[in-house]
């Protein structure tokens, strides 16, 4: 069994990274599978402590890389256009990333379009946290029990988790992709789905 500090920083780490990077829940359910020993609800708060910090991270750096450097300032505008809209349903915001994280399926893409409308990181940091301790514990103690009553193929198993990674890291890129481009002005104002358009330099 790893020690707690180091398995903390690689699953920081993981939820550092913007792509491509194994599902906490993942690597928590197979220390758990390895390790009859270890605490189930021990591990889940080690594992939503860091991959909470590790979004939040995540998150700062499309603030201040992505969107300060990269993105155009029609794309900036684009996106305030979010912003003012989730400063006035700061409960909807909450609520919507407490039920996601209730789930297992990918943050990155989400802390990445977050990070980009430059809001407060406060308002997601604790529903988030709370969603993914319940959830680890749920999904670690599920993968445990179903290691020790099921013949499972290891082999299989892998690869069908290693498409299925693929393909949804694949697609939630292209959404933040698509986060960017959709004219939110008029998606709110007009209730028309459009493809923003960059103004010509003058």
């Amino acid at each position: 069994m790893i020690g707690w500090s180091v398995l903390f920083l690689i699953v920081y780490v993981l939820n550092v990274m913007p792509a491509f990077a194994p599902p906490t829940w993942m690597v928590l359910s197979l220390v758990g599978v390895n390790s009859e020993a270890v605490s189930v609800p021990v591990l889940a708060l080690v594992g939503a402590s860091a991959a909470t910090l590790g979004r939040l991270t995540l998150a700062k750096l499309s603030r201040s890389i992505i969107r300060s450097r990269f993105l155009s300032e029609g794309t900036r505008c684009n996106v305030d256009a979010i912003k003012e809209q989730l400063e006035h349903r700061r409960a909807a915001t909450v609520g919507s990333f407490f039920l996601y994280a209730l789930g297992p399926f990918p943050s990155n893409c989400l802390f990445i379009a977050y990070g980009l409308t430059a809001l407060d990181l406060y308002l997601i940091a604790i529903p988030f946290f709370v969603g993914r301790l319940a959830s680890y514990n749920f999904l670690v103690f599920t993968a445990a029990a179903a290691h020790k009553h099921l013949q499972l193929d290891e082999s299989e198993a892998q690869s069908y988790f290693g498409v299925y990674f693929f393909v949804t890291q694949v697609l939630l890129l292209f959404s933040v992709y698509a986060f960017a481009k959709v004219d939110w002005r008029i998606l709110f104002t007009e209730k028309k789905l459009r493809w923003q358009r960059e103004k010509p330099a003058a």
